[in-house]
Parts: structure tokens; C-alpha cells; sequence
């Protein structure tokens, strides 16, 4: 047998235990796992480090900060793709589903105009085989929008499409409860002046009761069709929650009470928490705290969100502060994101799978990836 790598003296973590000991790899997929340690010379010694499946992420707005990392500035596609790439690899992603969004929501960003731009840039360093990381598509659609559906529309025949979310950021309402928060986000990223930001947010109210149903409805329907998973986006209430479960959404992305995360399990959706909600201690938005579901037991998936190494310290952090065991914690950022998506090949050290793994130590209480592999190759 051509055994690619043999790694030994590790702590392997996996979907129900932390095993002590060596797992072989042949042609890219997980082929032995025991608990015993390799003399071979050929062995690679973690040092007792952690073993962790690879992480599969599902909502991700780190892309766009490389096309965008600042207001009016548009940085080349490709240099952005692999800039992204390379932040995803080294913070333990090796299989990420771009969240591109369709639909502009402020005039001053313009990244739903871009959003094939953005595809394309991502197809083209495919083909040239310079990406680290598996990439794939969750498109986020901005129903309030005017232009989503025509956006949306260029993207329902890609076959790398594995996830749909129903957004809706108009102020007063899901995220922006709190109409201060929506004045206080944009102003501070666009230096709007206080005139602009009123004649935005009562064009937002506008366009919100002119697209929002019907754009909703449209986008479902599409979902449906072509067989994608769909997503909610920052339902607030159990009203949000039974329209969506209605529709056949099968995943709750921050949800922003607990009323409607405990009406998101009843309904059996999974909730999708952001990451670096559990770093600082709660959401930028005021919502409730990721780390609140997960005492509750009402937390599936986390999402680095806007900060790609969040994943790995929030998952860990699960773990130190909650009841949830280690091998639960890291499913959140592997096996449970990567089976609502139908990709049952990975997300788990587990024979047969793809073999995308992580060497990670603690230091402290502090989590330091030192090496990523991704079908067996190393990659960061």
C-alpha cells in the first residue's frame, strides 16, 4: 500500500473522542486510524499536538474585504482571490463557501454589482490550480433590494452553488433592532454624514416594502428547483422562524434572540453562530451571545464571519467553557456545516474521508494552528 503520510503521537480529535495516537493517509483520504504510536522514520511526530479534521466554512464575508478594504477602493480580482485563499488556509479552512452577495444594500459598497466579477476571479485561480483551500459558493441575497433577482439569476446554474440565505439588513428590524446600531455601522465604515444616512435608511424602509415579499418568494422557489440548501438570515422573532421553516430552510444564520433560536431547533434547523461573537463576548450588533446558545445547548455551526482564525479559538472556546466536549465543538466547524451542505466526504479523522487535517497546539488556552493539509498535501 502507498502510504502518502503516516502521522503519529498526535491527539486525535474525532467525531466522538480524543484518541492518543496515529492516523495514515493514502491518496488523499484517511486510511487508518489507531491508537498506538509509529517507530517508521517516514512518521511525522505531532508532539502531542492536536489532530482536527479540516474546517468547512459556510458564511464567510472575508472575500469581499479583500475585493473592498476600503470604501471606493476596488483591489485586483485574482491578487484578492488568493489573498483570501491563503487568510482562509492558514486559519484551518480548507473547504469554504464564498459568501457572495447579490442585491447592494448601501450605494457606497456596490459588491453585489461585483459579485461575478468575484466568481469569475475565483473560477480562473481554480483552473490554475493556485488555491489552497476547496472553494465553493453560498450566495447571500439582499431580498430589499431592486437588482437581486437579475443578480441571482447568473448564478443558479453554477455547479460549485451549495448554499442560499434570504438576507434582509433593512434598519428597524432582524439585525438593526436598534436603528442607532444601522446609523452607528454605516456612518462609522463610510463616514456618511447624518443628512445621508436619514435619506438612506428611509429609502431602505421603501424598497423593504416594495421587493422584500416578493423577491422572497422568487428566491425559494429557485432554491427549490435547482436542489440548494437554503438559509434565514437574523430572524428576531418566532415569526421570522415559521416563515422560514415554511419555506424548507434547514439553517438559521444568527439568529438574534433566544426566543428565536429555540424556535429554529423546534423546528429542527441548525443554528449557525458567528465566531468572533464568542471571542469578544457578544455580538457588534447587540444581539444575543453565541456563547449564551451554546450554554443553552442550541448552538450547530460556527462561522469565522468577518475574522477567518475566530473558528478555531471559538470552537476550542466551546469547549473550556461550556459542557460541550472537545470532538462536538470542533463538528461545529467541520462534520455538522459540512453535511447541510452535502459534503459527506469530509468534515471527520475518519477512514474513508477526505483528508484534511489540522495540526494545532495550545498554548495557554490559546489555540495555534501549525500546519494544514488538504487531501492529504500540505497547504499552510
Amino acid at each position: 500500500m502507498n502510504k502518502d503520510l503516516l502521522i503519529t503521537n498526535a491527539k486525535i480529535v474525532t467525531p466522538t473522542d480524543v484518541i492518543d495516537g496515529s492516523v495514515v493517509v493514502t491518496d488523499g483520504l484517511f486510511s487508518q486510524i489507531d491508537e498506538s504510536m509509529s517507530d517508521l522514520t517516514q512518521a511525522e511526530d505531532f508532539e502531542g499536538d492536536y489532530l482536527l479534521p479540516g474546517f468547512v466554512e459556510l458564511h464567510t464575508d472575508n472575500l469581499e474585504k479583500h475585493f473592498k478594504p476600503r470604501p471606493g477602493v476596488s483591489w485586483p480580482s485574482e491578487a484578492a482571490v488568493m489573498a483570501h485563499d491563503a487568510q482562509m488556509a492558514i486559519s484551518g479552512v480548507t473547504t469554504v463557501l464564498d459568501a457572495i452577495r447579490v442585491g447592494d444594500n448601501c450605494p457606497s459598497e456596490n459588491l453585489g454589482s461585483s459579485a461575478k466579477r468575484i466568481a469569475q476571479a475565483i473560477k480562473t485561480e481554480k483552473k490554475k490550480n493556485t488555491l489552497r483551500c476547496e472553494h465553493l459558493l453560498h450566495i447571500r441575497c439582499e431580498i430589499s433590494c431592486s437588482d437581486v433577482i437579475d443578480q441571482f439569476e447568473g448564478f443558479a446554474e453554477e455547479k460549485n452553488l451549495k448554499l442560499v440565505s434570504i438576507m434582509d439588513h433593512t434598519p428597524g428590524q432582524r439585525q438593526f433592532v436598534d436603528e442607532d446600531k444601522y446609523r452607528e455601522y454605516y456612518q462609522g465604515k463610510y463616514s456618511i454624514s447624518d443628512i445621508e444616512i436619514d435619506r438612506m435608511i428611509a429609502q431602505r424602509k421603501v424598497d423593504q416594502s416594495r421587493y422584500s415579499r416578493k423577491h422572497r418568494s422568487i428566491l425559494v422557489e429557485y432554491a427549490k428547483e435547482i436542489g440548494v440548501p437554503l438559509a434565514s438570515h437574523d430572524d428576531a422573532i418566532i415569526a421570522h422562524v415559521e416563515e422560514a421553516a415554511g419555506e424548507g430552510v434547514t439553517i438559521s444564520e444568527f439568529p438574534t434572540t433566544l426566543e428565536a433560536a429555540h424556535a429554529a431547533r423546534g423546528h429542527k434547523m441548525k443554528v449557525l453562530m458567528g465566531a468572533p461573537n464568542l471571542v469578544l463576548g457578544g455580538s457588534h450588533s447587540g444581539n444575543i451571545s453565541a456563547m449564551e446558545l451554546a450554554h443553552q445547548g442550541l448552538l450547530d455551526i460556527l462561522s469565522s464571519d468577518y475574522v477567518p482564525n475566530s473558528l478555531l479559538h471559538g470552537a476550542f472556546m466551546v469547549a473550556h467553557q461550556t459542557e460541550i466536549k472537545l470532538p462536538e465543538a470542533i463538528a461545529m466547524a467541520s462534520l455538522t456545516p459540512a453535511k447541510m451542505v452535502g459534503l459527506d466526504d469530509r468534515g471527520e479523522i475518519s477512514e474513508g474521508k477526505k483528508a484534511d487535517l489540522l495540526r494545532v497546539k495550545l498554548e495557554g488556552d490559546v489555540p495555534v494552528i501549525r500546519s494544514v493539509w488538504r487531501d492529504g498535501g500540505r497547504v499552510a
